[in-house]
C-alpha cells in the first residue's frame, strides 16, 4: 500500500497548482484507492506543522509526533528530530499532531490526561477521536470511535501491535473514514456513526486527509 497526504480546501489551503493532490480524490487515484482517512487539527491550533509535496504550510517541529511520506509514498510515524527524518530519507509529505499517543509499545503518560488532547465539543472526555499507530512490521493502524478518550485508543492501538501512535482529528465533523473492498471499488463508512458520508473524499473536503491505495 502506499499513502497520500491530501490538501484540503480550506485547511492547509494551499494554493491551487502548488500541489498535486487537492480537496478531493480523483483520476487515476480513485482506481487505485482502497480508504481515506481524516488528517489532524487545523494548523491554526498550533498542534504540528505540515509539509505537503515538499510545500510547507506550516513549521516543523521538534518532539511532535509525525506522519512521514516519502516519494514512493511509503509512510512511517515517528517523533521528529528523534530518528525523523531518516538521514538519506526523501521526505516528500509531513502531517504532525501533537506529542506521542503511544511511544515504544505502551501508551504515554500524557494519554491518561484526556485535557491535553486538544479542544472538545461540549467540554467532555468522550467525544469523536481518531489515531493513527505503527506497528513492528511497518503497517499503519487507524482507530477512531465516536465516544472515545485518548487512552481508549492508545490502548486499543497498543494491543493491535503498535509501537508509536499519534492522535489525529477530533470532534465528530471531522473524524471520519471511508472504506473499499478492493482498490477502486465503491466506499463504505467505516465508523460507526461518523457524520460524514462515505463519498466525502471524492466530492471534496474542506480538511486534510490521507487517503491509502493499493
Amino acid at each position: 500500500m502506499t499513502y497520500v497526504l491530501h490538501d484540503g480546501s480550506e485547511d492547509p489551503g494551499l494554493a491551487a497548482g502548488r500541489v498535486k493532490a487537492g480537496p478531493a480524490v480523483r483520476g487515476a487515484e480513485r482506481g487505485q484507492l482502497l480508504a481515506a482517512f481524516n488528517g489532524g487539527f487545523k494548523l491554526s491550533a498550533g498542534a504540528g506543522g505540515y509539509e505537503q509535496e515538499g510545500h510547507l504550510a506550516a513549521r516543523l517541529r521538534r518532539g511532535l509526533t509525525s506522519l512521514v511520506i516519502d516519494r514512493s509514498g511509503r509512510a512511517r510515524i515517528g517523533v521528529w528530530g528523534h530518528g525523523l527524518p531518516v538521514p538519506g530519507e526523501s521526505v516528500y509529505s509531513v502531517r504532525q499532531n501533537l506529542t506521542p499517543l503511544v511511544l515504544n509499545g505502551r501508551p504515554t503518560p500524557a494519554a491518561a490526561d484526556w485535557s491535553v488532547w486538544g479542544a472538545t465539543l461540549g467540554g467532555g472526555e468522550f467525544v469523536a477521536r481518531s489515531a493513527l499507530g505503527q506497528d513492528a512490521s511497518g503497517d499503519l493502524e487507524y482507530a477512531a470511535s465516536m465516544s472515545a478518550s485518548p487512552a481508549d485508543l492508545a490502548v486499543a492501538l497498543t494491543r493491535a501491535g503498535a509501537r508509536v501512535a499519534m492522535e489525529l482529528d477530533i470532534n465528530p465533523e471531522w473524524v471520519q473514514l471511508d472504506v473499499a473492498r478492493h482498490p477502486g471499488g465503491p466506499l463504505r463508512v467505516g465508523i460507526r456513526g461518523q457524520s460524514r458520508p462515505a463519498n466525502q473524499f471524492l466530492a471534496g473536503w474542506a480538511r486534510d486527509f490521507i487517503a491509502v491505495l493499493g
